[in-house]
């Protein structure tokens, strides 16, 4: 990680202020050179003096910039720089006239006067008490700012935590977080658990405090639900934990979960005589998930002229496209059309592309509006490509902004509904709960909805395990397409797929199709047949680019056949180091010009171009190019598939190389060639669902680098990503209740 850089010096001009969260952009005069700087700066202003810890950035619009991660205020000493500082309207009722007046009274000790004597503004000629009773009002907001981020660094927390809590609580900030130092963790002002347990202790607050108890508990839930997962976890399993992490007595963490409970910090759901413990979040996320899919439920029939009215739309497509579609995909474009909503699944090449195309044409026939989403940039692009229909990711489609805090919000939502009659989301196996019911938020209550996804690939990233709850609840109807077409069964990444979700052996006896297997036990040998495949064989044989059309896909990070070293051993072949490259390291790796990175985390800011369009974000998983590396302006140039994004070097730490790249991060994705190296124990990375995700990433060509053993062994795992939810227990028991209401009012004998 790039180490800090420090400077000083005196604020010249404030540029832009934003009054709502502290953000500031300013000129600093640093030895009569201006600097451009920043960040989360409170209130500072002109001739203020403020000592900055940053990093040196490339805006791709403004230039270089100082961008603050802490920062001390100091105020100006001398009488020249007070009198501008207070000139500049820093203090709320003292102007240009008033300001020369007090600097020519008070002199170099103005500041320190306005801070312990403020009465003595009397002495200033045509001051009234009135005038000065609201000087020292506005003064004191001012010096307990700058006291609270003083405060804080002594115990080394950074200023912006210190200026989020001053926002929040203004001039009793310090009182109330050293009777509560827990009440920094939450969402409005995010330090994190372990470095407020660091505080805390400082302050010798009690381990059995309730404070601190109940912040752990909501600590270990969103830990679980951010690493693991879990929208939930039993109450039994969680005081288990608690206990252990927390090093307390369990009267200690009951007594404490029942205050937080009362609370409403936590949500407790009883599940078959079995207590479930929810963050409010995640608990209303499912409980409006199943609110709207219920609703959906009740979705009238169609009348029979309808039904007519769909066949022939269907007949009349398969005319026009010379197409003829099976039972199933005829059956999928009819319910399309008919219900409120449908899950429509299946492997490779049983033509869900197509059946999609023909829905999307159906609906397109009767003039309504069609969206479609998918959960990553890399998953809307295939399916654009695809159906040729505009795609979006969902967060893209819902608009993210971020409130006075930087919490994350939509733009889109109960009350700023999207304007659509239809909603198509795709690779539905990939989002999780909480995305799920921000997109249904933004849904008017008569939008179809159809949900596309392989419900045999991995589960989302993020908490839930959505598809497989929605498909088990049998809550909506579901179209399973079986059937692989005449076309998709002549390749061998297809029917070998399809063996592995069956549990079967893939066949790896063929040399002459798209699907090659070549048997090797030894790391070192597996991870030179990887980078020589891709880097000279396959190029030479195939023409096809290493980093364009090549990826190698690991299950695991770690190893000699884990994407690191698979990653170094592809850079020093094909981008080794050069006197004239400059590079640019993080912890893991170097980066040079021609690397092929990966965005690991959600960038929403970050601006990129493409021809005459222009937006922002980069988004985890997204890969790219690097074009160029400016290290004394502290930024690289990155073509992301099109888009041209200037990357400042401060955040290097959220790139990866990406010759290389796990089977997780590879979901959403297709490559026209893949090449998978499986090798060694990998006790939790051994089990079909993984397996078979990472073959169907393959388009043109895959070519498997293993034993028959651990191909085996991956085969015959069924274990299945465990998570812990309640979804698919609330959407059967709304479902019952529907059906008993639909009882009363339709008995049995009224039907015969």
């Amino acid at each position: 990680m790039a180490e800090l850089q420090h400077i000083e010096g005196v604020v010249e001009h404030i540029l832009f202020r934003n009054e709502s969260n502290g953000y500031l952009v300013l000129d600093m005069n640093i030895q009569h050179s201006l600097v451009t700087v920043t960040g989360e700066l409170g209130n500072a202003d002109e001739g203020e003096v403020l000592s900055l810890w940053g990093q040196f950035t490339t805006h791709p619009r403004y230039g270089k910039q100082f961008q603050v991660e802490s920062f001390e205020r100091k105020l100006p000493s001398n009488a020249e720089d007070i009198e501008r500082y207070l000139s500049s309207g820093a203090i709320k009722g003292i102007g240009k006239t008033l300001a020369s007046k007090i600097v020519k009274t008070f002199g170099n000790q103005t500041l320190d006067i306005i801070e312990h004597q403020p009465q003595r503004l009397l002495e200033i000629r045509g001051l009234s008490q009135s005038k000065c009773e609201e000087i020292i009002k506005e003064t004191k907001q001012i010096f307990a700012l700058r006291n609270i981020i003083s405060y804080f660094n002594a115990y080394q927390i950074k200023s912006r935590y210190a200026i989020r809590a001053f926002r929040l609580w203004g001039m009793n900030c310090q009182h109330i977080v050293e009777k509560n130092p827990y009440l920094l963790c939450q969402e409005t002002v995010a330090l994190p658990f372990r470095e407020v347990e660091n505080y805390a202790h400082d302050l010798r607050i009690p381990k059995n405090a309730y404070c601190r108890i109940s912040a752990g508990i909501v600590h270990i839930l969103q830990h679980n639900a951010t690493n693991n997962g879990h929208t939930c976890l039993p109450l039994d399993r969680l005081a288990e934990t608690a206990i252990n992490f927390l090093e307390i007595t369990e009267p200690a963490f009951y007594d404490a979960y029942q205050c937080a409970l009362q609370e409403e910090k936590i949500i407790e759901y009883i599940k078959e005589e079995r207590e479930f413990v929810y963050l409010p979040e995640y608990f209303l996320a499912e409980q409006y998930i199943t609110q709207r899919i219920s609703f959906l439920h009740c979705h009238k029939p169609p009348t029979s002229e309808n039904r007519q009215k769909f066949s022939a739309m269907i007949d009349e497509i398969e005319q026009r496209s010379g197409m003829h579609y099976a039972e199933l995909q005829r059956k999928a474009i009819f319910s399309a059309m008919s219900e409120g909503m449908l899950i429509l699944t299946g492997g490779p090449g049983t033509g869900k592309t197509t059946t999609l195309n023909a829905i999307i044409s159906c609906f397109h026939q009767q003039n309504a509006e069609v969206l479609i989403a998918a959960p990553t940039g890399r998953a809307a692009k295939r399916i654009s490509d695809l159906t040729g229909y505009p795609a979006k990711t969902i967060h893209r489609l819902l608009e993210v902004q971020f409130d006075a805090y930087g919490i994350q919000q939509f733009v889109h939502n109960e009350e700023n509904l999207l304007s659509c009659d239809v909603m198509i989301l795709d690779e539905m196996s990939m989002v999780d709960v909480l995305l799920f019911s921000h997109l249904l938020r933004a849904l008017r209550t008569n939008c179809k909805l159809i949900l596309v996804g392989d419900s045999d690939q991995l589960p989302s990233v993020g908490a839930g395990n959505l598809l497989q709850h929605l498909l088990s609840s049998q809550c909506m109807p579901v179209v399973t397409l079986k059937e692989i077409f005449r076309q998709a069964q002549q390749s061998c990444i297809v029917t070998n797929a399809h063996k592995i979700v069956h549990g079967e052996m893939p066949d790896l006896s063929r040399r002459d199709n798209d699907f090659f297997f070549f048997q090797r036990s030894d790391y070192a040998e597996t991870l030179n047949l990887a980078v020589d495949l891709a880097c000279r064989r396959l190029p030479a044989a195939y023409h096809y680019s290493p980093t364009q059309d090549i990826q190698i896909i690991c299950p695991s990070k770690i190893g000699t056949v884990g994407t690191v070293q698979i990653n170094q051993a592809m850079q020093a072949r094909l981008n080794p180091p050069d006197a004239q490259k400059p590079q640019v390291n993080s912890l893991v790796y170097q980066f040079r010009i021609g690397d092929k990175v990966m965005q690991t985390k959600n960038n929403y800011d970050l601006p990129w171009r493409k021809d005459d369009e222009t937006g922002k974000g980069i988004f985890n998983g997204d890969i790219g190019i690097i074009l160029s590396i400016n290290r004394k302006m502290g930024e690289a140039l990155i073509d992301f598939e099109g888009r041209i994004a200037n990357y400042p070097l401060n955040m290097i730490e959220q790139l990866e190389l990406a010759y290389a790249i796990t089977i997780h991060k590879s979901q959403g994705s297709e490559f026209e060639v893949v090449i998978l190296p499986v090798l060694g124990k990998l006790e939790k990375l051994t089990y079909r669902s993984l397996f078979y995700t990472a073959v169907t990433r393959a388009k043109k060509l895959l070519i498997l680098i293993s034993t028959p053993q651990k191909i085996q062994e991956m085969v015959a795992g069924i274990h299945q990503t465990f998570r812990y939810s309640c979804l698919k227990f609330m959407l059967e028991k709304e479902l019952d209740s529907y059906a008993g209401q639909a009882d009363e009012h339709f008995p049995e004998s009224s039907l015969s």
